[in-house]
């Protein structure tokens, strides 16, 4: 059971290439799309390599796609205010970038210091800040974009010859394989998701690590707004709603346990590419995008089954 629960991911996301590429091989089996599918998970994998640490701790953070809104809206708001309705500034893009990015790590340390200070489940404080963060973007520019025409490089932009939102990408998922396969904080992170209590009486200080990891995944939201806000050069108050599905979805799919102490940046990325593949090819098939969001469910609801019933049987 262990072993299909290992390659079932991999194998799904290899029949749905071989489903699509035989379906639909002329708009699908392009260079073009293969580039748009990847740019455009990206933002996806950025937010999905913090959400996986968090899972594997045994939390959850449903406030993600709210935090993207808010961290492009203000880092957009930024840019526009520096450069007072003139044309934006490299400057001021780079002052609205770090400004955006902050903002993501500033919401993931307040969803760490509510979690932890106040001893409330994950589910409870990130479904409130969900709310209040999405809220905040709304009444910024009473519900209205910001329009940055000119801020491209992050999301359309290419060094040495790659998309850069994809390059960053690459280097974001390597550091948090690194992270958590050789730091203390990844081994923390593990253990406080298999057995908190044994990992608390064994020195370690349980709520500061969580508190890293949920800020840190911020960060990464943060980042990944910017990106996104570069791609469409909007930020826009309605950015990112239903993002957290799509995100939890990859993290499960991948092969993570919602009960914590179990998955890999690995399956994530294959999660994250079953899913945008997934998008992708029932765009091209003309499938509705209500129902994309009916298998979506479906696709959870099966990897969360196949890992309960590889937990029972392991005991």
């Amino acid at each position: 059971m262990r072993i299909i629960r290992q390659l079932l991911p991999f194998a799904s996301l290899l029949l749905l290439l071989i489903f699509l590429s035989l379906r639909v091989p002329d708009t699908f089996l392009t260079t073009e799309n293969f580039l748009n599918i990847f740019r455009r998970s990206s933002v996806n994998t950025i937010i999905a390599v913090g959400m996986t640490a968090i899972i594997i701790s045994g939390g959850i953070d449903l406030s993600v796609g709210s935090m993207l809104s808010l961290a492009g809206m203000t880092g957009a708001w930024t840019m526009l205010k520096i450069s007072g309705g003139a044309e934006i500034t490299t400057q001021a893009m780079w002052i609205g970038t770090l400004v955006g990015t902050a903002t993501g790590l500033l919401a993931g340390l307040l969803n760490g210091s509510l979690i932890n200070g106040l001893k409330l489940p994950p589910f409870i404080v990130t479904l409130g800040t969900m709310s209040i963060f999405r809220g905040i973007a709304y009444v910024m520019n009473d519900g209205q974009p910001y329009n940055v025409p000119t801020y491209k490089y992050l999301g359309n932009g290419h060094l040495l010859g790659m998309p850069v939102s994809i390059l960053m990408a690459i280097v974001i998922v390597l550091i948090a394989m690194a992270v958590l396969r050789y730091s203390k904080l990844g081994r923390y992170t593990y253990a406080i998701g298999n057995n908190r209590t044994a990992t608390l009486y064994s020195g370690v200080n349980v709520n500061r690590n969580l508190t890293i990891i949920y800020t840190l995944s911020g960060l990464l939201v943060g980042l990944a707004a910017m990106i996104a806000t570069s791609r469409t050069v909007s930020a826009q108050p309605t950015a990112g709603i239903g993002l957290e599905l799509d995100i939890i979805a990859a993290v499960v799919i991948g092969g993570a346990s919602l009960s914590g102490g179990r998955g890999t940046i690995i399956g994530t990325i294959i999660g994250t590419l079953l899913i945008s593949f997934l998008r992708n090819g029932c765009t091209l098939l003309g499938i509705d995008t209500n129902v994309q969001l009916i298998v979506i469910g479906t696709i959870i609801i099966v990897a969360v089954s196949v890992d309960q019933l590889a937990r029972s049987q392991s005991k």
